[in-house]
């Protein structure tokens, strides 16, 4: 008997952790993640050559649904960066962002908008064992392929707004740290930084003090940083990812800086309702709703002169 309850515990074991490499390892869906609805709106994904990364990368583009209509239009930009062990299509195939970004469209509270999720890697690829470098390092100058490089592509390919009021930059978990430290780098190139259980302060070779947002803003001055919006959020259950979110939330805070915080249930996780992906698609549309608010006020300003 007590054999058999030891080779059953010894399965269930194997069981999860091959369900662990499953999910993060290999990179897969989320086995009950969010599923896009019938009729959703494909994105497209589409390779450029990098001139300071010296090879091609990916972006995943999801066009706004009426550009192709009317031709004379122009959009605000939107760019969605992945996680660790991530790649350009994440947001739309494991989170259903395009079905996201859809019903805030039908509701109003997002303007059309071109979004662009790009490969967060550095030269050495997706890997389970460490998260995307997004800085300017000895594997690749990715902060500036991103925050600099692919702006200018996207503003040159697309019927963009070339404005920073009308541009916004977010992620997920390591992807919200590598929005906040592009953004912060670039902070007359884009108006609303966000990030979904991110992390503030980098970890990784290389200096830290210029990428890790809760060191660098300090560096900053408030000319470059009062006209920024900044929304944080993380999972009740998201551990360290909540306590680094929570203080750098009430640093920006005490900086008299235009920030939103919220904590939601769950967080990172493998499976169920708030974890993994079912909570990153989720708050999404509180972020992208804080994004609109912005697009449209800079909308409206534009259409009073």
């Amino acid at each position: 008997m007590k054999k058999g309850l030891v080779a059953l515990a010894a399965c269930l074991a194997l069981i999860v952790a091959a369900g662990c490499y499953w999910v993060f390892a290999l990179g897969a869906v989320q086995p009950d993640g969010p599923v896009a609805a019938p009729g959703t709106r494909p994105f497209e994904l589409l390779t450029y050559q990098s001139r300071l990364l010296g090879m091609p990368r990916q972006y995943a583009l999801f066009l706004p649904p009426g550009y192709t209509s009317h031709p004379e239009r122009r959009y605000p930009t939107i760019y969605l960066l992945h996680g660790g062990h991530g790649q350009a299509s994440d947001w739309f195939i494991k989170g259903d962002a395009g079905g996201v970004i859809d019903r805030l469209y039908r509701s109003g509270a997002l303007p059309e908008s071109i979004v662009v999720a790009p490969d967060g890697n550095d030269r050495r690829g997706s890997s389970p064992f460490f998260d995307p470098d997004y800085v300017d390092g000895p594997n690749g100058r990715v902060l500036s392929a991103i925050g600099s490089e692919l702006v200018q592509l996207i503003d040159q390919r697309y019927r963009t707004i070339p404005d920073p009021r009308l541009r916004a930059i977010g992620g997920l978990s390591s992807g919200g740290w590598g929005a906040f430290n592009i953004g912060l780098h670039y902070p007359t190139t884009f108006s609303v930084l966000f990030s979904h259980s991110g992390y503030f302060h980098y970890s990784g070779s290389g200096d830290r003090s210029i990428n890790s947002p809760a060191l660098f803003v300090d560096q900053l001055s408030p000319a470059k940083l009062l006209p920024l919006a900044f929304y944080l959020d993380a999972g009740r259950q998201d551990g360290e990812f909540l306590s680094e979110t929570k203080q750098f939330a009430r640093q920006l805070a005490r900086m008299q800086l235009n920030v939103t915080f919220h904590a939601y249930p769950g967080g990172h996780g493998l499976v169920g309702p708030d974890a993994g992906w079912n909570y990153w698609h989720k708050h999404l549309a509180d972020s992208l709703t804080l994004v609109g608010t912005r697009f449209k006020q800079a909308l409206a300003q534009d259409a009073r002169r």
